[in-house]
């Protein structure tokens, strides 16, 4: 008990009247290790997450947790950790059924790029998922500007489940949520949130390079055991 009240309570001075909250801080480091196991596509990306996930609800619904800390409650921010513990479980098993499949040594997902009625879906899903959350948000008394908030929970669900399907272009949607979420955040007084999204929209474009580098390595791979197929298997079995 002790623990979970140094946990709830502890903050990080930053001056005369600034502060950083402990666990926003170690929720965002869990995120940032999430997001590294994801580039490297380690199944242990999706339970580090969960734990990320799981601060960072506490910290986005401060006054539910008895924090006066921010300055304001963002419901977006809070139903998106939630919404990425659900989506996470289930990126959890497609992951770990991938890599038994493959071999213990082998990679989880094999990177590819959406096809082009997936890419509508993604446009449409970011669109529609912002107009329809943002009346919800306000009606709820989220913080202005809500669509903002309405944004970053559509394109974060739709980058989670991107992960999980392997598309190259999730990285991109995390870019998305990073530009609209840094002056959100920082307007709220989450300083630390704020901080880690600068650092994650560089991090989430070094991914996208390393995700196509792979889907083109791995094409490449496959093109070439078209060509020349493996001589030990007798292929008129």
């Amino acid at each position: 008990m002790d623990l979970l009240r140094w946990l709830f309570d502890a903050q990080i001075a930053l001056g005369d009247h600034q502060s950083l909250l402990v666990r926003e801080v170690l929720g965002n480091i869990f995120g940032l290790l999430s997001a590294l196991g994801g580039m490297r596509r380690k199944v242990w990306a999706w339970p580090v997450g969960i734990i990320g996930n799981l601060l960072l609800l506490t910290v986005f619904l401060g006054t539910v947790f008895g924090s006066d800390y921010g300055t304001a409650n963002l419901l977006g921010q809070a139903g998106r950790q939630l919404m990425f513990i659900a989506v996470s479980i289930w990126g959890w098993y497609r992951w770990s059924q991938t890599r038994r499949g493959l071999g213990a040594n082998q990679s989880a997902v094999s990177p590819r790029w959406a096809s082009g009625r997936e890419r509508i879906f993604m446009v449409l899903f970011m669109i529609l998922g912002t107009g329809l959350l943002t009346p919800v948000f306000r009606a709820l008394g989220s913080y202005e500007p809500i669509w903002s908030d309405a944004w970053i929970f559509t394109g974060s669900l739709l980058a989670t489940f991107g992960m999980a399907k392997g598309w190259v272009e999730f990285w991109l949607v995390w870019v998305a949520v990073d530009i609209v979420g840094v002056p959100l955040l920082w307007s709220a007084g989450y300083y630390a949130s704020a901080f880690m999204y600068i650092f994650y929209g560089a991090f989430t474009l070094t991914g996208f390079f390393i995700w196509w580098r792979t889907r083109n390595r791995e094409a490449d791979r496959v093109e070439l055991e078209t060509i020349f197929p493996d001589p030990t298997v007798d292929v008129r079995k």
